[in-house]
């Protein structure tokens, strides 16, 4: 009988091979009985994926590492693209996380930080993906998301007042800069659904924080 799941380790990642013919929802079950029976062999390493056989979008890639994460110790750092130099994306991704740029300018982090996740670092990070509601960025300098903030988000978190915070989409949990903290309100009013999701910076004033739309106007009253 055809594995509708096939599970393929490199030197740092793994690479799910998925049965194209089969019905999403049958092959969910699958993937969870596959990491389920695995788990023991898996163990607890940090790895990357990458999908082969069957195209997901978004919303699907997600839903399937998460039942990974239910289902096994394997913890999931993020999605490789399919290209030739995949092992050495692999690599990159799990070793070192991060592309490591000039001290004064901070670093780069890749893909989506799910529910669980904290990525902690000692400069500026700029986040290219997502960050979800549950996951936690903490920065000793300022945070950018090209993506949607929907977690959390410490800035200056050794005390840096001028620190801020940017996301391309901000609908964050909680924002905290230097000792101050925003939270989102319990109950959030219904929002007009919008074309475009506007890019806005959460900064410290006054001891306090403000999220406003990022513009020329606001990136010149505030201390960078």
């Amino acid at each position: 009988m055809k594995e509708t799941v096939v599970i393929k380790g490199t030197k740092s990642g793994l690479i799910l091979a998925l049965d194209s013919s089969i019905p999403y929802e049958q092959l969910k079950k699958d993937v969870a009985e596959k990491f389920r029976s695995s788990d023991e062999f898996l163990g607890e390493a940090s790895k990357a994926i990458s999908f082969q056989g069957r195209i997901l979008d978004d919303e699907q890639q997600e839903e399937i590492i998460s039942i990974i994460h239910e289902n096994c110790h394997l913890n999931i750092v993020c999605i490789a693209l399919d290209d030739p130099a995949k092992e050495e994306q692999f690599s990159k991704a799990v070793e070192n996380k991060f592309a490591m740029q000039d001290a004064n300018t901070g670093q780069f982090f890749k893909g989506n930080l799910r529910s669980g996740q904290v990525l902690d670092v000692e400069t500026s990070i700029i986040v290219i993906g997502d960050v979800k509601a549950g996951a936690k960025v903490v920065s000793k300098g300022n945070v950018i998301i090209l993506g949607s903030l929907n977690g959390t988000v410490y800035a200056g978190s050794t005390g840096n007042s001028n620190a801020f915070v940017i996301a391309l989409d901000m609908n964050p949990m909680q924002i905290k800069i230097a000792d101050v903290i925003a939270r989102a309100p319990d109950k959030p009013a219904k929002l007009k659904k919008k074309n475009k999701p506007e890019t806005k910076i959460a900064f410290l004033e006054d001891e306090n924080i403000y999220i406003e739309t990022l513009d020329k106007d606001v990136m010149d009253d505030i201390k960078l």
